[in-house]
C-alpha cells in the first residue's frame, strides 16, 4: 500500500453537501462569500466603515462557516435581493465570537475590513452562466448567507471581476 503524502493527512475540509473546499493547512488563507441585502447593509455601508462585525446569522450551516473563518481569510461581499452580484472584497480580522444578541449563546460573529470593490460587478446571471462555477453553493443553495468558495473559483470570479 503506498503511504499518502503528509498533506494529503493534514488537509483540512469544509463540507457542504459533497463540496470540500481544501485548506492546506491552518494557516492557509481560505475564501469565503457572505450575503447581505442592500437596505440592510450594502458595501456603500462597509466601505464607509471600514471594519465591523458581521453578525445576525442564524442558519446553522453558515454559523458553521463562521465558525471556521480565519484572521486573513478573504471573503466576496455579495448584493442579494434584487442586485445579486459580488461587488467587493473584504477580510476576516477577527474570528469567530458570540454575537452579544442572541440570548441562546449558539450564534456569533466575525469582523470583516473593507478590501476592495470590485471595478466590474459579478452578477449571479454571470456565475450561473460560467460552467467552471456550478458547482459552488452559491448556485445550489441560493438562501444560504455564508458560504465557502474553492481557491479555482476565487480566481476566475476575481478575473470576471476584473481585479487581475
Amino acid at each position: 500500500m503506498q503511504e499518502r503524502p503528509i498533506w494529503q493527512t493534514a488537509l483540512l475540509c469544509v463540507r457542504l453537501r459533497g463540496i470540500s473546499i481544501p485548506r492546506p493547512s491552518d494557516e492557509a488563507m481560505a475564501y469565503w462569500l457572505v450575503k447581505s441585502e442592500p437596505g440592510s447593509w450594502s458595501w456603500q455601508d462597509q466601505t464607509k466603515v471600514g471594519a465591523t462585525n458581521w453578525d445576525g446569522v442564524r442558519n446553522p450551516q453558515a454559523t458553521s462557516f463562521l465558525r471556521s473563518m480565519r484572521k486573513g481569510d478573504r471573503v466576496f461581499f455579495y448584493h442579494s435581493g434584487d442586485e445579486r452580484q459580488i461587488v467587493g472584497v473584504v477580510e476576516v480580522v477577527k474570528e469567530f465570537y458570540p454575537d452579544p444578541k442572541d440570548t441562546s449563546g449558539r450564534f456569533g460573529m466575525v469582523d470583516l475590513k473593507t478590501v476592495t470593490e470590485l471595478p466590474k460587478p459579478v452578477t449571479l446571471a454571470a456565475v450561473k452562466a460560467e460552467k467552471r462555477l456550478a458547482n459552488l453553493a452559491l448556485v445550489k443553495q441560493s438562501r444560504l448567507s455564508v458560504m465557502p468558495i474553492d481557491e479555482t473559483s476565487w480566481k476566475l470570479i476575481s478575473r470576471m471581476g476584473g481585479l487581475t
